[in-house]
């Protein structure tokens, strides 16, 4: 059997980089996506392979759809990637009444936009083939909002919806699409926001979810046993809603 391909977005992050490797580890060929930060993305490559896996960096702006076609394009050529996991995304929280419009934009962009610039291409050869994993990203700000997060609680919303359509024209072919929706994991970008007092109040689990926590349940979906899961926004937030 061919090994799997498996590209995961926004690779260098926390969440991105425990996804990456866990995926590598069930014994996928990972391309480990960055833009900003290519040199994290190395090191998330670097560590699967002092693990035994195989990975590459690959590295584009999500928001540009010319430069995120020609390189799948360039990946395809290579074969087919058989996964997707779509976890880039950006902050620039501001109230809605005072939120510039670069920052609404900017955020729907990379989350939003991206998804379809980087899912697009890759879902016929997904087709056929007839099989392939998608799994999106999304955000508990998506389903209970959050003050000063309307710009990435609409991208990841928005997400929902794409998913659940992609889900229902895709299902016969063997493609299955998903959402997972974290709630409050622990890594750099949430690591000074809340005190101990905070978490207890707003998570019933009364801590940080982990990246590898949440890296389990992408894989698994990522996996033949979870087929037939399709079209579901599934949370892992420590029972926050």
């Amino acid at each position: 059997m061919r090994q799997r391909r498996a590209l995961v977005t926004g690779g260098s992050g926390d969440i991105g980089a425990a996804i990456a490797r866990e995926l590598a580890a069930r014994g996928c060929a990972l391309l480990v996506h960055a833009h900003s930060a290519p040199e994290r993305a190395q090191a998330v490559v670097e560590a699967i392979h002092a693990a035994g896996g195989q990975a590459r960096a690959v590295c584009f702006d999500l928001a540009d759809g010319a430069a995120t076609r020609a390189a799948l394009e360039a990946e395809l050529a290579d074969g087919a990637i058989d996964i997707l996991v779509h976890n880039a995304g950006i902050h620039d929280d501001a109230p809605l009444a005072g939120m510039q419009e670069a920052q609404w934009r900017r955020v729907i962009d990379v989350s939003l936009h991206g998804f379809f610039h980087v899912s697009q291409p890759l879902l016929l050869t997904m087709a056929r083939q007839r099989w392939g994993r998608v799994v999106a990203l999304s955000s508990v700000a998506a389903v209970l909002g959050n003050r000063g997060q309307a710009n990435y609680a609409a991208a990841k919303a928005g997400l929902h919806g794409a998913v659940r359509c992609l889900a229902r024209e895709m299902a016969s072919r063997g493609i299955s699409a998903n959402v997972v929706a974290p709630g409050v994991i622990a890594g750099r970008m949430s690591q000074d926001l809340f005190d101990e007092a905070q978490l207890k109040a707003m998570v019933p689990a009364a801590r940080m979810g982990r990246p590898d926590e949440v890296a389990a349940l992408v894989a698994f979906l990522c996996s033949d046993a979870a087929a037939y899961i399709n079209g579901q926004v599934i949370g892992i937030n420590g029972g926050m809603g």
